[in-house]
């Protein structure tokens, strides 16, 4: 609904990510009125990545059990598998520094697979095919907000141009940098990890059979990730890395030339898949953890990266995101089945209960694991390695991580 310059919906969601267009989808069938708002033109992106294109996304996403069956109940995945996506059936883990390692598969699990690797751009493009259409939903792009009012049972988003949004619900997804949060107010408690992400695409001699590799380094963790070229993919010689690595180790990385940048990889993945031949460009950015105190101040919310941010390691991030759009959704939709405002403090609260707790877990664990991998401490280290092979051999606490990291006991 509009009046004059002032535009008014029941849900305005800032941030047209991948966490924002799969909440604005979970609330596909709601009687509320939404927006989606984003900084770029959602509608009518080009796309460099995806399946039209030979160029693979280096922005990759390691999607657990429970997030793929989120998308298939959306109708999203089968646009997803149309296009290229890639199972991995087994996880390889081990250390630079010794003998400890661990394995995972999914026929331990009784599971068809332990996760999927999916670009980005394809998902974000099966999301927006899907909304696009959708009855209830409005899209405002290109559009940046600038500031925030609260207004009697509402809040105000004032855009860049000087017009004014307001919604009874403001949802923040609009990422580890959200700009809703920071004119909100909601404290955050964060730190450096003192590490930076490289990514990238490349060419390996042998095939990844489907598996993800993960190297415990001195300076880092590296993982491969296994890419398929197209709907089907037999050769299987393309993988998505994620090198983390202390800003002076990051920076020589990337000033070597694409040639020494593959043999350093060969030799640090310790031609596990033969030799790396060739890599696309690399990109990098530093590395924090951020976690709200609270998601919820007045009646604006937050889910995804506006929430909480994760070290890279074992691909969790997005996925919780995912999580808390699920749970937020079905809070919001319950409250008004039972006769609650949107905004309603008690819903809001629900949402924020069941997620801060799983939320905080899940990053502890990453952090936990990261120091233990950091430390270079020979007692430290034999410790590690005794307890990564021990963990192995006993199938009832590895299985029991793993279905956590699969978001399958949430």
């Amino acid at each position: 609904m509009n009046t004059g310059n002032e535009q008014h919906y029941d849900i305005v969601i800032v941030g047209g990510g991948m966490v924002g267009s799969t909440m604005a989808c979970l609330l596909r069938e709601s009687p509320f009125q939404i927006a989606l708002v984003d900084r770029m033109d959602i509608t009518n992106r080009q796309a460099k990545f995806g399946a039209d294109s030979e160029k693979l996304d280096p922005r990759v996403s390691a999607l657990t059990a429970a997030s793929k069956k989120l998308f298939t109940e959306l109708g999203v995945w089968g646009d997803v598998e149309k296009q290229r996506c890639c199972n991995y059936y087994d996880m390889n883990v081990w250390d630079a520094d010794g003998t400890g390692s661990i394995s995972f598969a999914a026929a331990e699990l009784n599971q068809p697979e332990l996760g999927t690797i999916v670009e980005n751009s394809i998902l974000n493009e099966a999301l927006y095919r899907h909304i696009s259409e959708q009855e209830n939903l409005s899209f405002l792009a290109p559009v940046r907000i600038e500031s925030h009012r609260d207004a009697d049972k509402f809040s105000r988003l004032i855009t860049e141009s000087g017009n004014s949004i307001s919604a009874k619900l403001v949802i923040a997804a609009d990422g580890a940098n959200s700009k809703i949060r920071e004119l909100c107010g909601f404290r955050t408690r964060e730190w450096d990890y003192n590490h930076h992400a490289i990514v990238t695409t490349v060419r390996t001699e042998l095939p990844h059979q489907q598996t993800a590799l993960q190297r415990f380094i001195e300076t880092g963790p590296l993982a491969f990730l296994p890419l398929a070229k197209s709907a089907v993919d037999h050769e299987q010689n393309y993988c998505s890395i994620v090198w983390s690595a202390i800003p002076e180790r990051a920076e020589e990385l990337l000033a070597l030339d694409d040639e020494e940048f593959c043999a350093e990889l060969t030799q640090c993945i310790e031609s596990r898949l033969g030799t790396i031949q060739w890599c696309d460009e690399r990109f990098s950015f530093p590395l924090r953890q951020r976690h709200a105190v609270d998601y919820v101040k007045g009646n604006v919310v937050l889910i995804g990266d506006a929430a909480h941010s994760i070290h890279p390691l074992a691909g969790q991030g997005v996925n919780l995101g995912f999580l808390d759009a699920a749970v937020l959704a079905r809070e919001l939709v319950h409250g008004q089945q039972v006769g609650r405002s949107v905004a309603d403090p008690t819903v809001l609260g629900r949402y924020q209960r069941k997620r801060i707790g799983h939320n905080l877990g899940m990053m502890w664990l990453m952090e936990g694991f990261k120091h233990l991998f950091a430390e270079q401490a020979l007692p430290i280290r034999w410790l590690r390695n005794i307890g990564m092979s021990g963990v192995d051999n006993v199938s009832a606490v590895k299985n029991q991580l793993a279905r956590r990291a699969m978001g399958l006991d949430w």
